[in-house]
């Protein structure tokens, strides 16, 4: 478990309040109801950027605090426990990779309207249904990208692109060339196919920089799969201790003592990888891509196991839209193949170790 100073400490503990108390899943149930454009709710949205989240990977100068991406991960988790939809995990994906590629002008430009929650940023890599950095085709021509891009997460309502091409990464903003068609997926999430026709672009930096966005993106996505996992697992095991069956409590039988158990050591070790990987990202260190397919491999994995059984050990009621257990299988299963599933960062890891 990674040591926390007291800013971190503070910030955990007041995104886990604000997320309890404004964000709780009956709050997801109603956006998901109300069906928005933008698959979020821009109040909330709106209260997270005042309370300086949006702006916790940019750098002082430009309105942000430079928290880190430990500190990021912090509030991501406590969002995720709640299945809280806001475009943050996006937003500052893209804003580090203006941070570590852009220019003086772009910084100055963007950076304080990300900060600020004016704008929301996202990225747009992935062309086909599985992630596969290999098989991008976007091209740049005398500086306007063309190319398609599959499941763009926030998407729908993003003003601002960092887009993946051959030779790196690009910055296009606005609408002019860009067009965008919703993806209904099970999660209620924003999911956007978004075609980009001679958009005016900005060259941010080459392939080296889409590796490391990329894996930063996936860093953040494994911390909301932390919290999301933990909190299956709390209400699961808060359901076997109260659920009546044959006389007792279900928490007395063995046989489910010895699942929460394998449930609880698996959280334990995700908690690790995933922490591991934000300190690695934050101290800089060479082996950041090693510490994050582990984190993302570790992290599909569990969240797989905790989230069925969830499902499972709720019987009936877990398989009903009344219950909340459903919110949780429907996003994990999205989650565990963005930006690669366990499979993909397995290999990868093993490539990355020379075998």
């Amino acid at each position: 478990m990674a040591v926390l100073n007291d800013e971190q400490t503070m910030l955990r503990d007041m995104a886990r309040e604000w997320a309890d108390n404004e964000a709780p899943v009956g709050a997801f149930r109603r956006m998901r109801d109300a069906a928005p454009a933008a698959g979020y709710d821009a109040a909330a949205w709106a209260e997270m950027s005042q309370m300086g989240w949006a702006g916790i990977v940019v750098p002082e100068a430009f309105g942000g605090s430079e928290f880190g991406y430990l500190s990021l991960g912090l509030v991501l988790e406590q969002l995720g426990r709640n299945l809280a939809a806001s475009p943050l995990a996006s937003t500052a994906a893209a804003a580090t990779a203006i941070v570590l590629g852009g220019s003086d002008a772009a910084r100055a430009e963007w950076l304080p309207k990300i900060a600020s929650g004016e704008v929301v940023a996202t990225l747009a890599v992935d062309e086909g249904p599985v992630h596969d950095p290999a098989r991008i085709t976007t091209s740049v021509t005398d500086g306007k990208v063309s190319g398609t891009k599959e499941f763009v997460a926030e998407g729908d309502s993003a003003t601002l692109f960092v887009v993946a091409a051959v030779d790196g990464l690009y910055l296009v903003s606005g609408d002019e060339g860009v067009s965008r068609s919703a993806r209904h997926m099970a999660d209620s999430r924003s999911h956007a196919q978004v075609g980009f026709d001679g958009a005016r672009a900005e060259k941010l930096g080459g392939a080296d920089l889409t590796a490391k966005v990329i894996d930063r993106a996936t860093a953040g996505l494994c911390a909301e799969m932390l919290g999301m996992a933990e909190q299956a697992f709390a209400t699961t095991n808060d359901y076997l201790k109260t659920r009546v069956q044959f006389g007792q409590q279900l928490s007395t039988f063995q046989a489910l003592q010895h699942r929460m158990a394998k449930m609880f050591t698996e959280l334990e070790l995700m908690r690790s990888a995933v922490e591991g990987a934000l300190e690695a990202i934050d101290a800089n260190r060479s082996d950041v891509d090693q510490a994050v397919s582990l984190a993302k491999a570790v992290a599909g994995d569990t969240l797989h196991l905790v989230s069925r059984e969830m499902i499972q050990l709720h019987g009936g009621i877990g398989m009903t839209d009344e219950h909340d257990a459903g919110f949780y299988i429907k996003r994990a299963r999205v989650l565990e193949t963005m930006w690669g599933n366990a499979a993909y960062h397995r290999e990868r890891f093993a490539r990355l170790n020379g075998y």
